[in-house]
C-alpha cells in the first residue's frame, strides 16, 4: 500500500510504502462498532448513584388509614410509585461498565479505521510537523496551506511543546502521539494527518 506524502502546500510530493495489513484492510463495520463501544464504555467512571426506598428522607408513617377513604392504600411516602420516592433498582456508585476486548480485535479495529480513512482520502502523511513558535495563528496558517479546513486530528511520533501550545486552544483540532491514538478520535475528526515516523510507529504497534 502506497500512501500519498504531501508537502507544506498540500501537494502530493511523493509516496511512501506502508503495510497492507494496516492501511489496506477490508472495512469491518461490526468490529469497528464493537471497538468504539468498548472504548467508550471502559472510559466511564461509574460514579452515578440513585437512592433506593430505604435511603429516601421521608417519614415511614402511613399517609392515611387503610380503608374508608376511597383512595388506594398506601404504606409510606417513600414508595417507588410516588413522586419523590425511591428507585426500585437504583444505580450503584461503584457500577462497573467495562467490556472485555481482546488486543487482537482492538488492533484489527484500528487498522480497519485507518484503512477506511485512506480509502476516503481523509488520511494524509507529512514528512514532519514542526512549529517554530507556540503561536496558534502560525499553526492555523500551516494547516490552511495544507488544504485542511475542517476538523483535524494530528498524530505525531513525538509531541513537541510548541506544537501542543499552538493547537490546544482550537476546539476542532487534536494533537496526539501514536500511543495515545484511539478509535473514537480517528472516527470523530474529518481529516487525519500522520507524520512519516508516526506511520512507522503505527506499523510497529499494530503490525
Amino acid at each position: 500500500m502506497d500512501l500519498k506524502l504531501i508537502d507544506a502546500k498540500g501537494q502530493a510530493a511523493s509516496t511512501m510504502a506502508a503495510s497492507d495489513a494496516l492501511f489496506a484492510r477490508d472495512y469491518n463495520e461490526p468490529l469497528i462498532h464493537q471497538v468504539v463501544t468498548a472504548y467508550q464504555a471502559n472510559a466511564r467512571q461509574g460514579t452515578r448513584a440513585q437512592k433506593g426506598r430505604a435511603e429516601i428522607a421521608k417519614s415511614t408513617r402511613k399517609p392515611w388509614r387503610q380503608k374508608g377513604t376511597g383512595r388506594a392504600r398506601a404504606g409510606m411516602a417513600s414508595s417507588p410509585l410516588w413522586r419523590g420516592g425511591g428507585r426500585i433498582f437504583p444505580s450503584s456508585p461503584n457500577e462497573n461498565f467495562t467490556q472485555k476486548l481482546n488486543k487482537k480485535m482492538y488492533r484489527a479495529g484500528l487498522a480497519s479505521i485507518l484503512s477506511q480513512l485512506a480509502r476516503e482520502d481523509r488520511l494524509k502523511v507529512v514528512e514532519n510537523f514542526v512549529m517554530e513558535a507556540p503561536k496558534t495563528k502560525l499553526f492555523l496558517q500551516k494547516v490552511k496551506d495544507m488544504g485542511v479546513s475542517d476538523s483535524l486530528l494530528l498524530i505525531t511520533d513525538e509531541l513537541e511543546e510548541n506544537l501542543l501550545l499552538a493547537s490546544r486552544n482550537l476546539p476542532n483540532v487534536l494533537v496526539l502521539e501514536v500511543a495515545e491514538a484511539d478509535p473514537v478520535s480517528l472516527i470523530r475528526y474529518q481529516n487525519v494527518i500522520l507524520t512519516r515516523k508516526a506511520v512507522s510507529k503505527f506499523e510497529e504497534m499494530l503490525g
